[in-house]
């Protein structure tokens, strides 16, 4: 008997994803509070699919295709809302959304040539790429923080300098990993 693909671990990684639109919706409303009370609860999800996929013995090649995703559609929109929204009374600067989002089309190309040219190959998270998404994570829930109570904590330029300065290294790091090193032929199961 084959396990279900629709997984507790899944249904958590889809509610995520489903959080997205609200959230963006939230911070374009200006409504910082329940954006925020939003954020914390897709991270949470984040938090529990993972947990629940690994001691409830759920992990799946779904969950690994999409959690990843989930992620890159929280902290993508996330930063892009938080950058560009008007009349914020904190933003992401532009500079670093571009630099994060650059990160991750360089990296999907990159993944994408290796795959064409020299075969398929999967790329597990890095502990870099980990304290990346923790990074970029924790710099965007204080941002969250910040237009709930009204303006910029202090500090904010240099944890923008940090986000940066992770995610310029992490990228670096992912792109050599995929020019340089064979990875499995079959992903596994990464919930």
């Amino acid at each position: 008997m084959s396990q279900p693909t629709l997984t507790v671990a899944n249904q958590l990684t889809l509610l995520r994803i489903a959080l997205v639109p609200a959230l963006i919706a939230l911070v374009l409303s200006h409504r910082f509070r329940w954006a925020l009370v939003t954020f914390i609860l897709a991270g949470v999800t984040d938090l529990l699919d993972g947990l629940i996929a690994r001691l409830g013995r759920q992990r799946t090649t779904l969950g690994a295709v999409l959690d990843p995703i989930a992620d890159k559609l929280l902290l993508g929109s996330s930063y892009v809302a938080l950058t560009w929204a008007s009349s914020l009374p904190c933003s992401i600067p532009a500079w670093l959304t571009l630099t994060i989002l650059t990160r991750d089309v360089i990296i999907v190309i990159a993944v994408l040539v290796v795959n064409l040219f020299v075969g398929r190959r999967f790329f597990l998270p890095s502990f870099l790429g980990k304290v990346n998404t923790a990074v970029q994570l924790v710099t965007a829930g204080l941002v969250m923080v910040s237009n709930a109570l009204g303006g910029c904590i202090r500090g904010v330029d240099t944890i923008f300098a940090i986000t940066f300065g992770v995610t310029v290294v992490s990228g670096v790091h992912y792109v050599w990993t995929a020019g340089t090193q064979a990875a499995p032929q079959a992903p596994p199961p990464t919930d």
